[in-house]
């Protein structure tokens, strides 16, 4: 085989991860392109990241720049497969001792929802957008994040198309729906070598009933959340809706907790908290049913609605008559809070793959184009972890100052600049670079570079021989 062609090296520790995919591409204009896009969305985020911004390019005047005509046809038409650069990122991942999957984590399925505008844009529809709370015009991405208590990242993503854009509508063949999607991907993370304690999900995918059956026929342990109201057949007197089955539950106070049983949730920066869970039943779920119902709460008396969960689970009660022939492991009512608790890592990574690097910012047409912008997206956030690592930095001082929460799925836009970092000192001259790419090795610096958080006790479920490597900077895990 003939040996690859060098090209111009990446920036800093960047070339040693971006030359794991070399391999992948049959050009030297392919792995240049793969390098330049990755350090453009690595720098410090100043305006949207567009191709003239990866480039440092003046918006609009310089779309004609030759570094922005390259990264145009890098990404939409010279000719190397996203899927195959995910799966690389994947073997990656999974061949590192520091971000290796085991039993003890949690697959996390979700959609995310970005505004487009028009008509021609591929996957574009009007439909509900999660990140505004509300329905409008624009690209949903269903996503698969693998997430502990230690760390989280991406491993699949899928735009969904809506029905107008098939010929038969939601009749076509090739027609699949977000539950759908989120099943497949969730098999498919399993075969690529995944391993987790269960799959996690919010009530847009926990109160169809469907896909969690879809779920438990493919041997899918799963832990998801309902709607408070989510109504069900039940005799006349029995509860109908999740509420209804938790005020049923006994509670006299801490003292006399009657059904409710004390947990601990212990959160990112140390603090922990004491929640009460119970199994509850509502028709057919229950204790001992192929589906339990478990209640988490932070006060069993009123139920807030903020601070109540109502899970649905196929894994069994510990001691039960289920534990014997069931394919997955017990787990208590402790276990069940944690692993729904993992799932908030989703709307972390929002933060870090729409906020920091640009996962929205595309503006391009075609499927093959909108699907290879985000794989590199995600190659871009997995090397931020594997920089991290192998950098292993000493512990802060205790007193280092915290930075204040970024936007979620669903918070208002805010937008944070590096400290000391300049990604254009001022408007060009003409259609030309708006800073040398030369200081792109600082720019990538500074993005995993910093004082780490404090760590989080393991859970149990952890092995005891795994690498305990410094967590990663506080902008890439104030997960609260």
């Amino acid at each position: 085989m003939t040996k690859p062609v060098p090209c111009p090296p990446a920036p800093g520790p960047l070339e040693e991860y971006a030359a794991r995919f070399d391999d992948l591409f049959t050009r030297v204009a392919q792995r240049r392109g793969f390098r330049e896009y990755l350090a453009g969305l690595l720098a410090p985020r100043d305006r949207n990241k567009t191709l003239t911004a990866l480039a440092g390019a003046e918006p609009v005047a310089g779309a004609q720049h030759p570094a922005v005509q390259r990264l145009q046809f890098f990404l939409s038409e010279s000719r190397w497969d996203a899927e195959q650069v995910n799966s690389r990122r994947l073997e990656l991942l999974l061949a590192d001792p520091a971000t290796a999957p085991h039993g003890g984590g949690v697959l996390v399925i979700d959609d995310s929802g970005d505004r487009k505008d028009g008509t021609k844009t591929a996957h574009v529809g009007h439909q509900w957008l999660g990140r505004y709370g509300k329905t409008d015009n624009g690209v949903v991405t269903v996503t698969t994040v693998w997430a502990d208590e230690r760390l989280y990242y991406p491993v699949d993503a899928v735009p969904y198309t809506p029905a107008r854009h098939f010929a038969k509508g939601k009749s076509d063949p090739g027609f699949r729906t977000k539950l759908a999607i989120g099943a497949e991907l969730a098999v498919r993370a399993r075969a690529a070598g995944f391993t987790f304690r269960a799959v996690a999900a919010d009530s847009a995918y926990g109160d169809q009933d469907g896909f969690r059956c879809e779920l438990s026929e493919a041997g899918l342990p799963f832990v998801m959340a309902l709607k408070p109201r989510r109504g069900t057949w039940a005799y006349g007197p029995d509860a109908h809706t999740p509420v209804d089955a938790a005020r049923a539950l006994e509670w006299d106070g801490p003292e006399d907790p009657g059904d409710w049983v004390p947990v601990t949730r212990t959160f990112r920066d140390g603090h922990a908290e004491t929640w009460w869970a119970a199994d509850a039943t509502l028709g057919w779920w229950g204790p001992d049913g192929f589906t339990r119902l478990v209640v988490a709460t932070a006060d069993p008396g009123t139920l807030p609605d903020k601070a109540t969960w109502y899970l649905a689970t196929n894994l069994p009660r510990p001691g039960g008559p289920r534990e014997a022939d069931s394919v997955h492991p017990a787990a208590d009512l402790a276990g069940i809070t944690r692993i729904y608790g993992i799932r908030h890592w989703t709307e972390q990574s929002y933060k870090q793959v729409k906020d920091e690097l640009g996962w929205a910012d595309f503006q391009v047409r075609s499927d093959i184009a909108i699907r290879r912008h985000q794989a590199l997206v995600n190659c871009a956030f997995s090397f931020c972890w594997a920089a991290w690592f192998a950098d292993h930095p000493p512990q802060p001082d205790a007193a280092s100052p915290r930075p204040g929460p970024g936007r979620g799925e669903r918070g208002a836009a805010r937008r944070r600049t590096t400290a000391g970092a300049v990604v254009a000192a001022g408007a060009a001259r003409g259609p030309r670079l708006a800073f040398p790419l030369a200081r792109a090795a600082a720019l990538v610096g500074r993005m995993v570079q910093g004082a780490p958080a404090p760590a989080v006790a393991s859970p149990d479920q952890l092995g005891r021989r795994r690498p305990r490597p410094a967590p990663l900077h506080p902008d890439l895990t104030n997960y609260r």
